[in-house]
């Protein structure tokens, strides 16, 4: 059974999260809006009719009380569709947390074994829109790169915006991309939905760059699938134990570049996102009298549909305005 009938229900696991952080966004407090993001997930995916495995979470088991790498989601029936899904209820919580631009709710999910199962180490990745695919590498320079970006869309480097992590270990590829001539737009979170920017037009960014989390880096792989774009990931092993837990995972050449195929490599696949503040291509929750609104985007890979999508949630009052 095609897991793309669950598109609509995985929006709104997507909306009951970012509508749970949004109703703290602003109060200092980056733990707490995870937290009830998580919740508000968690209790949402429950509802759907799937056997639904994390792989892509919140940590592993020991780490993390909801929403663990391993954790069975859905009603699990017998007859239900076997999903892989990776999530992250509040991506930017630090954004939430300070009301700051582009933090979203987002998950993937794909038929089984659709997803990579990264650990949660750092990633190496550039993505780029679909006119770059296949012209940009993570052993070329940065300048090499910009100028294989600059020619497909027949435009000068000077005309590039790249968006990096605003982080020390990016002082030399900062220092790279602007001796190349391009400019760059520095963000203090939220690489993902960064991320999707580079590939959507119409956003003024053509390339994103940088050190990044792995687990990001496999749901913006499915982003980037159903977008048509191009992306490259190595991973990044800063900690102990970390090569090992790859090798674990099946990962046994610790320098090997992924393409977004080898990230999200399965044939179906789903990705949703609800912005909690206002972002690049989503606005944020926005709360009335009687109700809220939500700006979302919803995709399927198979059916080649893409769907930006604004809803108006009320709360059944019989007098109720909308506002538009």
């Amino acid at each position: 059974m095609s897991i793309e009938h669950l598109s609509r229900e995985f929006l709104r696991v997507a909306e009951e999260a970012a509508i749970a952080a949004s109703r703290i966004m602003g109060q200092g407090d980056r733990h707490h809006a995870d937290h009830v993001a998580v919740e508000a997930m968690r209790t949402a995916m429950d509802a759907l009719a799937m056997r639904g495995t994390i792989v892509i979470g919140e940590g592993e088991r020991d780490e993390a009380p909801m929403l663990y790498i391993g954790e069975r989601v859905g009603r699990q029936g017998d007859d239900d569709p076997e999903v892989d899904i990776a999530v992250d209820p509040l991506e930017g919580t630090n954004l939430c947390a300070t009301g700051s631009p582009n933090s979203i709710a987002v998950l993937a999910a794909a038929n089984r074994g659709g997803l990579l199962h990264a650990p949660d180490c750092y990633m190496e990745k550039i993505i780029v829109g679909p006119a770059a695919k296949g012209l940009v590498h993570l052993d070329a320079s940065p300048k090499e790169n910009l100028q294989a970006i600059a020619s497909r869309l027949d435009r000068k480097v000077q005309d590039l915006v790249v968006v990096v992590l605003d982080r020390p270990r990016h002082e030399k590829l900062v220092e790279e991309i602007r001796s190349a001539g391009a400019r760059i737009r520095l963000i203090s979170d939220g690489d993902l939905s960064a991320g999707i920017s580079a590939v959507v037009r119409g956003t003024n960014v053509q390339a994103l760059m940088g050190t990044g989390g792995a687990p990001e880096g496999v749901i913006s792989a499915a982003a980037v699938r159903c977008l048509n774009g191009g992306m490259q990931g190595r991973l990044v092993p800063t900690k102990e134990g970390q090569e090992e837990r790859m090798r674990q995972m099946g990962i046994s050449d610790p320098r090997r570049i992924f393409t977004e195929r080898d990230l999200a490599p399965g044939p179906e696949i789903v990705f949703a996102a609800t912005g909690v503040t206002d972002g690049s291509f989503m606005r944020g929750v926005r709360f009335f009298g009687h109700g809220y609104r939500t700006s979302s985007l919803v995709m399927a890979l198979a059916n080649r549909q893409i769907h930006f999508i604004d809803t108006v949630h009320l709360d059944g009052t019989p007098d109720v305005v909308v506002e538009f």
